[in-house]
């Protein structure tokens, strides 16, 4: 599953002053991909602090907070965001991802449905849907399997289900 990222954050620029915000959002980008993530993360940390309402910003910070495996804090970014934003879908794609990496499918299938109701054509979360849907797969045919039956179309099942599983983009 992928989180949504650079389009994301830049489609998200529309929700702010987006001379103000492209060039403080582009700014922390730069500084995190180049491996400053303590001062992205403050960067980040100041302007949300002087414009709480910048959509973009925010996102970008809980994609950095993703990225570094600081996990909890990812996802009350993305909870928030979703409290403060309903109308966005990125943030519920994203927590989704986290959700689902965690092994809490039905729950990354919910938020990815809720990103989809927002927008449709959405094709990040239709492709993260597709992926939740193969495990949801995998796991009904390992509960198949684990109640004694063993028959080969369901054993075929089960191991394209597990190697679709393990595709990476």
């Amino acid at each position: 599953m992928r989180l949504h990222w650079r389009h994301c954050v830049l489609a998200l620029l529309t929700c702010a002053p987006v001379a103000v915000t492209a060039q403080d959002t582009l700014d922390v980008e730069r500084l995190f991909r180049g491996g400053d993530t303590a001062q992205a993360l403050q960067r980040a940390d100041k302007v949300i602090a002087e414009r709480p309402r910048d959509a973009a910003m925010r996102f970008l910070r809980g994609v950095m907070l993703s990225e570094m495996q600081r996990t909890a804090e990812a996802m009350e970014a993305f909870n928030r965001m979703i409290e403060d934003f309903p109308d966005l879908p990125e943030p519920y794609n994203n927590l989704a991802v986290l959700h689902a990496a965690q092994g809490q499918i039905d729950r990354a299938r919910e938020l990815l449905e809720n990103a989809l109701r927002h927008d449709p054509s959405y094709f990040t979360a239709h492709e993260n849907l597709g992926d939740v849907f193969v495990r949801l797969a995998q796991r009904a045919y390992e509960r198949a399997t684990g109640s004694g039956r063993a028959e080969p179309s369901l054993q075929r099942k089960l191991r394209l289900a597990r190697e679709l599983a393990t595709i990476r983009p």
